[in-house]
């Protein structure tokens, strides 16, 4: 019951995600953008960055994005070069597409894959190995050269997209233990220098991905080969970094030196970790780290958009924040970052809506028409009337006791049975023939028709048939109505009518008998002096015609008590089969209420308050409205939810499917939950409630929860050693709607003792509002990760592992 109501409320969220964002505005990157994914385990990044900026950006489809890889590992390159059927010759295959990539993807998305090292298997030197055969393979290096020149030719084809064609910003993207980035100068500076050729100048930055989740396995070996990337970070990071190195090959072989001169590598460098700095693993992996790449990257490189918004909000600095982040020596800070989004809480609602629905419908169930007990008893077919019917039906008609008169007599004269009882007389006249006779034709055959008739079953049908009427009274009516502990229930009147017709049979049974007492000649039939034979017949006839149809009345009787009795049985049973049912029916609206209340608990990317109430409104508005238009009990016709007496027959998750499928058809397709983020938000928060409810907030309250949560949610994606570091430097960014009275909110709340720079990304949208923590300062040793991987980093090294393909000499030291 659980997985189905956790699927309906992931099918409403995922269709109102699909709706929403359609009408969100989307921003425009000034310059041409390239990411540069480098390593096997860096390709699971690609199709969520692809992904996010495509839906972000409106000019991402000049957005290109070039993968190295050897074609093995986390990337599944060796098994999509199988699935196309292309060689997978190293250096050649420079442009093989994923199969699963569509059209468009195809076209922006190069594969380049490398040889892998020689001493395959060798991990003591596999990253020295990679890099030393770099060098040597010209097949390879030509290779990478042709795909980056194709590279650049094919951004020229978008130049229309952009604003600028001055700049290009380059993005590369690894994880800290991949192999594959020992290569990070050669690539970042052959990408840099080919890009130079069509672009004034080049915009470098690293984002540095650490995954501390995967190493639980491997966590010598990846932690040791982290540190050694870290290393070599630190000196392509140094104010005096160079570099020369012949990475330009011609067609002919010729060979072209690139040189970077003292200077920083990168920009700036990222480091983006699954662990947060306070130490609490990310829920979604990886994802919140792609998320924060594609909106750094839209941050430093957004088309300023005419209007008030961007010059009066703060807009990003990149200089200026590089300047923040370092230090008096000129060492140059690392940067992290946090990003939180929230959003409509749709599962939340869903089932908020699902449970009110519901609540409202057991309402309407458990409100009891006013009837009087006529009313009662004719519902379960237990009037008067109708028993005494069915008892009819049950004893044979008079006929065969009018076939009586036929019967052989004992010779007898009227003399002699004029002064006897009419007992002595029958007795006289057949001995115990016609008791017999009575028995046999009457009480065994109406006998035998009651026990045929299964009055018990009949009766649970009967009730059956009641319910399954779209204007019958519900469960609770009949278990209301069949409780004896309730004063006028049908069950009293069953009871007190099986007492009326006990007494009352008594009577009739102690009259016939003192009938019996009663001599002959003292009857009214009709006699005639002097003919015997006729006052015989003529008493025959009276006889019969009296006493056996007095004897056939109290037949008639009996039955009708045999059924009140059967039905007073019946009807506990049904009480407590009803009943059953009906605390399965509540059981139900518990359930709905404890998934919704734990949705909104669990729902840590957005606001719970007044869920419960906003849509317990709302809900019961939208109920009213559909009942205005079709009438009073609409809902129980077939159309909607039809009887649920018959769904419950089927069992209480029949009743759920159906309750989610009219739910979802009739109310949460409805306009009144049609609303953009910050409309649903207002309403909730400005919902009408008594005074003392404490669990409503208030507009400002909600608002000021809702920007602590984006403020807690955002925390920063690295654990550092000290929280408060001495050259920690923070900016924070909203991305939403600047005219939404949340936003104004979020820039003038802590205004006076603010301590880092506030600023505003303007993007009319209704899905929601998204927050950027960028903070920088941090140096490679304080983080936590460089603390625990030295060790390892140091016990490698000393065991023989050679991690490096340039001289450990040349490298900083460690700190």
């Amino acid at each position: 019951m659980e997985q189905l109501l956790e699927r309906f409320a992931a099918d409403y969220a995922a269709k109102q995600d699909r709706l929403s964002g359609k009408g969100d505005d989307q921003s425009t990157i000034h310059y041409p953008a390239v990411f540069l994914f480098i390593g096997d385990k860096s390709a699971g990044a690609i199709e969520p960055i692809m992904k996010i900026n495509h839906k972000k950006w409106d000019n991402s489809a000049g957005v290109m994005y070039f993968h190295v890889g050897t074609g093995t590992g986390a990337s599944g390159a060796a098994s999509e070069s199988q699935a196309s059927g292309l060689a997978h010759a190293p250096g050649r295959d420079f442009l093989q597409e994923s199969p699963g990539d569509s059209r468009e993807a195809k076209l922006r998305l190069s594969r380049f894959t490398m040889a892998s090292a020689p001493a395959a298997g060798d991990a003591k030197r596999l990253r020295k190995e990679m890099y030393q055969s770099f060098y040597r393979n010209e097949e390879q290096l030509y290779g990478l050269n042709r795909a980056l020149r194709q590279l650049s030719y094919n951004i020229a084809d978008y130049g229309r997209l952009y604003s600028s064609f001055d700049r290009i910003h380059l993005s590369v993207i690894t994880r800290v233990d991949d192999p594959l980035n020992v290569f990070i100068p050669e690539i970042s500076l052959l990408a840099q220098s080919i890009f130079s050729q069509s672009f004034k100048s080049v915009q470098m930055d690293l984002y540095v991905l650490i995954s501390e989740r995967e190493q639980m396995e491997a966590f010598g070996y990846g932690s040791a080969a982290g540190i050694a990337f870290l290393r070599e970070l630190e000196l392509m990071q140094c104010s005096d970094f160079s570099f020369s190195a012949k990475l330009h090959l011609t067609e002919d072989g010729l060979s072209i030196p690139v040189t970077h001169h003292a200077a920083p590598l990168f920009d700036l460098v990222y480091v983006l970790s699954d662990k947060n700095e306070r130490g609490i693993s990310a829920s979604g992996g990886m994802q919140g780290n792609y998320e924060m790449i594609c909106h750094l990257s839209l941050l430093k490189n957004r088309k300023q958009k005419e209007g008030h918004y961007d010059m009066n909000t703060g807009g990003y600095n990149n200089t200026s924040f590089k300047n923040n982040i370092m230090t008096e020596s000129g060492r140059q800070g690392y940067v992290s970052a946090g990003f939180a989004r929230v959003k409509r809480p749709n599962e939340s609602i869903a089932l908020a809506v699902l449970y009110h629905f519901y609540s409202g419908l057991l309402q309407r169930m458990k409100n009891l028409p006013d009837w009087g007990m006529q009313e009662k008893m004719a519902f379960f077919g237990l009037d008067s009337v109708s028993v005494a019917g069915r008892a009819a039906e049950l004893v044979p008609d008079d006929t065969k006791i009018a076939e009586m008169t036929g019967m052989m007599t004992h010779p007898v004269s009227y003399g002699s049975l004029k002064r006897m009882t009419l007992r002595e007389a029958e007795n006289a006249l057949f001995g115990d023939g016609c008791a017999a006779y009575f028995h046999s034709n009457y009480v065994q055959e109406a006998a035998h028709r009651l026990q045929k008739l299964d009055s018990g079953e009949r009766l649970r049908a009967w009730v059956r048939s009641r319910l399954n009427e779209p204007s019958a009274a519900a469960i609770f009516a009949v278990v209301e109505w069949t409780d004896e502990k309730n004063a006028g229930s049908v069950l009293e009147a069953v009871q007190n009518r099986i007492r009326d017709l006990s007494a009352h049979l008594e009577a009739e049974r102690g009259q016939l008998a003192g009938f019996y007492e009663e001599r002959v000649d003292e009857q009214p039939f009709p006699k005639r002096p002097l003919m015997e034979k006729h006052n015989i017949r003529s008493f025959i006839r009276f006889f019969f015609e009296t006493a056996y149809q007095r004897k056939r009345a109290i037949l008639l009787l009996e039955t009708e008590l045999k059924l009140y009795r059967i039905y007073e049985a019946e009807l506990e049973r049904i009480h407590s089969e009803y009943k059953r049912k009906a605390r399965e029916l509540e059981n139900l609206q518990e359930t709905l209420l404890n998934v919704a209340r734990a949705s909104i608990r669990q729902a840590d990317d957005y606001i719970g308050q007044n869920i419960m109430e906003y849509y317990g409104v709302v809900t019961a508005e939208m109920m009213y409205d559909v009942e205005s238009r079709r009438g009073e009990g609409t809902f129980f016709e077939e159309r909607f939810m039809g009887s649920i007496a018959e769904l419950l027959e089927e069992g209480l998750g029949r009743v759920l499917t159906r309750l989610a499928e009219v739910c979802r058809k009739e109310l949460l397709e409805a306009d009144a939950l049609d609303q953009t983020f910050e409309e649903e938000l207002l309403n909730r928060a400005n919902v009408a409630t008594d005074y003392n409810n404490k669990q409503v907030l208030s507009k400002e309250e909600l608002f000021k929860k809702l920007y602590r949560t984006l403020e807690e949610n955002a925390v920063i994606n690295v654990r550092l050693l000290e929280y408060t570091q001495e050259h920690r430097y923070e900016e924070k960014y909203f991305f939403g709607d600047a005219e939404s009275e949340f936003i104004r909110y979020a820039l003038s709340a802590d205004e006076t003792s603010r301590i880092y720079k506030l600023g505003v990304v303007h993007e009319k949208r209704s899905s929601g509002v998204e927050k950027l923590n960028i903070m920088g300062g941090f140096h490679l040793e304080d983080l936590m990760y460089y603390r625990n991987g030295r060790v390892y980093y140091e016990t490698y090294v000393q065991n023989g592992y050679e991690f490096h393909g340039i001289e450990p000499e040349r490298l900083p030291e460690l700190r």
